[in-house]
């Protein structure tokens, strides 16, 4: 048999195959592509991840240093952010969703409020210095110093939050939902997690310790590392081009009241996104009550702050190591199923350390625990609303669940304070009251489960329109 002359014996080039690419919308990556996108996806996060991670700790440091109640440490840390979270977030979504410019439609956002971010971390900096000067100002007037500095502190850590809201109650994720293929969503939330997990181990193991006394240091200098970092990453991550946003229905183009009615009538008015929102945000706030008052837990059975901060970076080092493969679960389990198994063990892990954490020595074991299962589950389930939400009003949805959770957090954080003050601060007792909520997410996990399943399941979902 004659066989044909191959390419080389004819002189001419062999074919070589096409490149693989990865495509989300307009956008077509190569791999060189995808890396660089991830590289400066994940540099931006690294840089708020260091302040997300930092900031809420030494300012629950100052709160117990100018002797702030657990009704107060509540209503600051947990009710004041959820209630900037209900007022800001939907109308930042909402006009994302449908904003369309040079820059993008999630961009333009982020560069407002990451100065806003930089400058309230100046501020909180010098809070103390602010009080006293306020105290002195108003002399015989004056609530007292601490008081007068716990003003200071309100104001800058509301205008903190706000911006911390808007990057992360609405943007970030939209952004990354924009920009980021979804075959790979899993494992860039993998990375994701990791770097996250890399500042918070920086920041518990080296600087923890030293931010009662060197406060205004850490605030100084995470905030310059974030609003440089940030910026940079805005600047360099491109969005694609968009579709046109959805047409104004009729009647609703009257103002903002109009707009409202519309926003909460097509967010929730399907059953089926009021159980992932049911779902997802109890899971978030069976973290809260174990989270919010864990700084005072280990003052209260005698660790020193650079034992907590180093047992908290052991915590990370493990999910860091765990952060890839549990991406690559979701990926090929889907992150729904995956985050039931572990939100089971966070369950159990509350009930042991709310029945038998009374000392530093199961205090310890209690931190890790619970510390490993909660970033667990954060870890596997952190794409889990891109699969579940429609692509085109993502953030919409996302907003609208932040809703639901804001609501519950502007009630539970004061609840839980105030259930302290009067049991006089047995703080073991918020382990007990994670793990009750914990149940209820898993049972609404479940029901989600079969309605997701019901719509293709993990192979072929289609989300509700």
């Amino acid at each position: 048999m004659i066989t044909p002359p191959t390419h080389r014996e004819r002189g001419e080039p062999s074919a070589s195959p096409a490149p693989k690419t990865w495509s989300v919308g307009t956008l077509t990556y190569t791999s060189s592509g995808l890396v660089v996108l991830f590289c400066w996806l994940l540099w931006g996060d690294f840089a708020a991840s260091l302040k997300d991670r930092s900031v809420p700790a030494v300012v629950q440091l100052l709160l117990k240093r100018f002797e702030a109640s657990d009704t107060v440490a509540g209503l600051l840390i947990g009710s004041l952010p959820a209630i900037i979270g209900l007022v800001v977030v939907p109308i930042v979504s909402y006009r994302s969703d449908r904003h369309r410019g040079r820059w993008g439609r999630r961009i333009p956002y982020l560069l407002i409020v990451t100065p806003i971010a930089a400058f309230s971390m100046l501020g909180l900096a010098f809070s103390p210095q602010l009080g006293r000067m306020l105290d002195v100002a108003l002399g015989s007037h004056s609530p007292g110093l601490n008081d007068s500095i716990l003003i200071f502190f309100g104001l800058f850590w509301a205008s903190f939050e706000f911006a911390s809201i808007v990057l992360a109650g609405s943007l970030i994720g939209a952004l990354i939902n924009d920009v980021v293929p979804r075959p790979v969503l899993g494992r860039f939330f993998g990375l994701f997690r990791a770097f996250s997990l890399i500042a918070g181990m920086i920041f518990n193991y080296w600087l923890l310790g030293k931010a009662e006394t060197h406060y205004v240091w850490v605030f100084l200098g995470i905030g310059a590392l974030y609003g440089v970092g940030f910026t940079v990453m805005c600047l360099k991550v491109k969005e694609g081009d968009y579709p046109p946003p959805p047409p104004v229905k009729a009647g609703v183009a009257g103002g903002f009241f109009s707009a409202a009615a519309a926003y909460f009538r097509e967010s929730f008015t399907k059953p089926y996104y009021l159980w992932v929102f049911a779902a997802i945000n109890l899971t978030w706030m069976a973290f809260v009550p174990v989270n919010l008052f864990g700084v005072f837990f280990a003052k209260s059975v005698q660790m020193n702050m650079d034992t907590y901060g180093k047992i908290w970076a052991f915590t990370y080092l493990i999910s860091l190591v765990m952060a890839y493969v549990l991406g690559s679960l979701a990926d090929r389990f889907h992150p729904l199923r995956v985050g039931m198994v572990i939100l089971g063990f966070y369950a159990l892990a509350t009930l042991w350390s709310g029945l038998f954490a009374t000392d530093a020595r199961t205090f310890s074991i209690a931190l890790i625990a619970t510390g490993v299962l909660s970033g667990t589950w954060q870890t596997a389930t952190a794409s889990l609303s891109q699969r579940l939400f429609p692509q085109a009003s993502f953030a919409q949805y996302s907003s609208a669940m932040g809703i639901v959770g804001g609501v519950c957090n502007v009630v539970l954080p004061p609840l839980v304070g105030r259930f302290l003050d009067l049991t006089h601060h047995v703080y073991r007792y918020t382990h007990l009251v994670s793990c009750g909520i914990a149940l209820l997410a898993l049972a609404a996990s479940l029901v989600l489960y079969r309605k997701f399943v019901a719509l293709g399941g993990p192979g072929a979902y289609r989300a509700p329109e």
